[in-house]
């Protein structure tokens, strides 16, 4: 039986600027919605929208607004403290980058969209990797799994997101690459130039004519000690991600799983990934991108440690959401001669302020934008030896430190 744990959130702040400022990279982002059950009652949704000219921040906890789970390892999934960065000026690339293991874009909720190439690989020697998308059923709760480290994801977009097959309308943008190109749901224009009615945009993979599992999808040759299973029923066509070859022609989309095209957010066209679904709309290979990203990619979100891009200070805000509480911390050395550490412990809501104030009550030290889970240095070498104030703020969220300086 479902459960569900309601937290009441606040609108902290939201601001309107002219219209040409707020593209569909700021504006396409859910920012609203309640808590999820089986996320250990912390606070879910896209908490803040940020942006500078360059790039739009994502704050968010990875934790869904809709139910899911249970799972049995790990039982719950945890508040990640993520920041994204989103390039506002994406760039097709020269050499494009292939798709490796983990996260590859995020989609409109906050929530981690992951490659289609698995951890898991046969007999664990990192060839033949197990496509999981192809045993979701009705056991899997809104297509999602939780990372050993208690980060939800999933490798399509989850079916309690978004619907392909809703109505006939254009697909509404449900997410964005790394490479800063927008995600779109499983259904586009018939034709690249807006026209033609909207149909369903089917992928250009498609399943191998082999019995043996002997090379790979470019057709090189493995070594005996690297072949596959042959297929089974066992290990049917499929269920492999190198059972997959991109075929050209054969569908809409390229082989990065996207086309240049108009769509209603981008009337004079854009590249645009595309949620692929079969006739019956269930997620079709690759799901979302193809082998490799059409953009060039930029720092700080791929990876298994990354994630928690540094906010830039002129950063205007969009849209956040606030709550209550006090930032716990771990402050030290205290005293301190050289560097005080600041590590702000997980599960506190993102972009808290800092500063150090000295006994005559002036502000030696400041910055903003920084992150739970993270540790933070602070220079106090040219700083006179005293008493001093360390002020978090984020929100209704504070703390306040004494620490002592000895220079």
């Amino acid at each position: 039986m479902k459960k569900s744990i309601t937290l009441i959130m606040g609108i902290v702040c939201t601001h309107v600027y002219a219209q040409s400022q707020l593209s569909p990279e700021i504006t396409s982002w859910i920012t609203t919605g309640n808590n999820s059950a089986n996320f250990d009652a912390q606070f879910s949704i896209l908490e803040q929208v940020q942006y500078t000219d360059e790039h739009v921040f994502l704050s968010c906890t990875g934790i869904p607004t809709y139910d899911v789970g249970p799972w049995d390892d790990p039982a719950l999934g945890t508040n990640q403290n993520f920041v994204f960065s989103i390039t506002r000026t994406p760039q097709p690339a020269g050499n494009p980058e292939s798709l490796q293991q983990g996260r590859i874009g995020v989609w409109s909720n906050g929530i981690s969209v992951y490659s289609p190439i698995n951890k898991a690989s046969y007999q664990f020697k990192d060839t033949w990797h197990f496509d999981e998308v192809s045993k979701i059923d009705e056991e899997t709760p809104c297509d999602g799994w939780v990372y050993e480290n208690g980060e939800y994801y999933t490798y399509s977009t989850a079916s309690c997101l978004y619907d392909a097959a809703t109505d006939n309308a254009h697909a509404p943008i449900v997410g964005y690459a790394f490479d800063g190109y927008p995600i779109y749901g499983g259904l586009g224009f018939a034709n690249a130039d807006g026209t033609g009615g909207v149909v369903r945009m089917r992928s250009s993979y498609q399943l191998r004519n082999i019995s043996e599992r002997h090379t790979l999808p470019d057709g090189s040759e493995l070594p005996e000690s690297l072949w596959g299973p042959d297929v089974n029923n066992y290990f049917p066509l499929g269920r492999f991600v190198e059972d997959y070859v991109y075929t050209a022609g054969s569908g809409d989309l390229d082989e990065h799983n996207g086309r240049f095209c108009v769509t209603p957010e981008y009337p004079n066209g854009t590249y645009a990934y595309f949620v692929t679904v079969d006739a019956a709309f269930n997620p079709a290979f690759p799901y979302v991108i193809g082998d490799s990203f059409y953009g060039k990619v930029t720092d700080g979100n791929i990876g298994e440690f990354a994630g928690h891009n540094q906010i830039d200070a002129a950063a205007t805000t969009y849209a956040s959401v606030g709550v209550s509480g006090i930032i716990d911390i771990m402050l030290y050395p205290n005293p301190a001669t050289d560097y005080f550490h600041v590590y702000i412990l997980p599960g506190y809501e993102n972009n808290i302020a800092a500063r150090l104030i000295d006994m005559s009550g002036n502000v030696v030290f400041q910055e903003l934008n920084w992150q739970p889970g993270v540790n933070y240095p602070i220079d106090v070498r040219s700083m006179n030896s005293g008493m001093y104030i360390l002020q978090l703020v984020s929100g209704n969220a504070s703390v306040t430190h004494r620490c002592i300086v000895r220079n």
